[in-house]
């Protein structure tokens, strides 16, 4: 269970690793998993992390919505509600947290054999399928190659557009500082979340052939102006971290899949957790108490923490 320090933390940052969130041989088995999905003459060795560097050769590319490779963008969803996947992030160490962040007995429960994310939903020209249609499990393994000598971009952050609560990124190899981590915007989640018009949702714009301009999610004046402002003023957190580290983070906190510029590739497992009254919660607009719907546990918690719990976390600047 997180402790007054970790609590705090999490209600001021908005993020919260949790060291050895994930059970070794589980994420051991979903490595085993996540490589036996590649094409047999792939070039792409798991043993030869020579053959890791990206971007994907054109030969090597695939667009389904269920397994993407393109870049250097790996993303597996196939297997998102065996029986595997769901026991390595809806554990009993993952749920006891959730649950002591979001209220006891609320969570709504993986469907093992049910829908994975990218099986239904519409797509955009150029996006993904949309996550909020039909996900019964984990989002699934998104893995990014490692750069090579390409030149070093700026960060660009957003936030997820579909209806959760609490989110995880739980690494499944070490990765290490500037290796393609988890990257947060700390406090971001306390800037943004007045700026949205429904507390957990977002209006969408369909797309049409013959009105091609508009498409995609909707987005306040107010949201954009605030992004500029963080890309500006906060400095990221990366989350950098050992095999079977977590990190939870708060629905609405600016992240991004960070920049990998190491000679590893980032494996992660990605989860969210959603309230069983979700459906109700997610038009409702943002309250004036951004923690109503939290644990009596979070809405009583202070923002004092240590240092110590600050390096513990990756955080380099403290945010305001």
């Amino acid at each position: 269970m997180l402790n007054s320090e970790q609590l705090a933390f999490f209600k001021h940052n908005g993020y919260l690793i949790i060291r050895g969130g994930l059970d070794a041989q589980l994420c051991a088995e979903a490595q085993d998993r996540m490589w036996q999905e590649l094409p047999a003459d792939s070039l792409l060795k798991r043993h030869d992390p020579a053959t890791h560097v990206g971007p994907f050769r054109q030969q090597e590319e695939s667009f389904s919505s269920l397994h993407l490779r393109s870049g250097y963008r790996w993303q597996q969803r196939q297997f998102g509600t065996e029986q595997l996947m769901i026991d390595l992030v809806f554990n009993p160490t993952l749920c006891g947290i959730a649950e002591q962040l979001l209220g006891a007995n609320t969570l709504r429960t993986p469907v093992v054999g049910g829908t994975p994310m990218g099986t239904v939903g519409p797509a955009w020209p150029g996006g993904p399928v949309d996550p909020a249609m039909g996900t019964e499990g984990v989002r699934g393994i998104y893995c990014t190659l490692p750069y090579g000598d390409k030149p070093r971009e700026p960060d660009a952050c957003h936030t997820d557009g579909h209806p959760f609560n609490l989110g995880i990124v739980g690494l499944l190899s070490d990765v290490p500082a500037d290796g393609g981590a988890f990257k947060v915007w700390p406090g971001s989640h306390r800037r943004l979340y007045p700026t949205f018009s429904m507390m957990y949702d977002q209006p969408r714009i369909p797309y049409y052939d013959h009105l091609p301009t508009h498409k995609g999610i909707l987005h306040t004046p107010e949201y954009c102006a605030e992004i500029v402002c963080l890309l500006e003023d906060t400095t990221p957190t990366d989350c950098w971290g050992n095999a079977g580290d977590v990190v939870l983070w708060h629905h609405r906190l600016a992240h991004m899949a960070g920049h990998n510029y190491s000679d590893v590739m980032r494996q992660a497992v990605l989860y969210d957790f959603c309230k069983t009254d979700l459906d109700v919660a997610r038009t409702i607009p943002p309250d004036n108490d951004m923690w109503r719907d939290w644990s009596e546990a979070l809405q009583e918690a202070g923002t004092d923490y240590s240092a110590d719990i600050s390096a513990d976390q990756n955080l380099t600047k403290l945010c305001q």
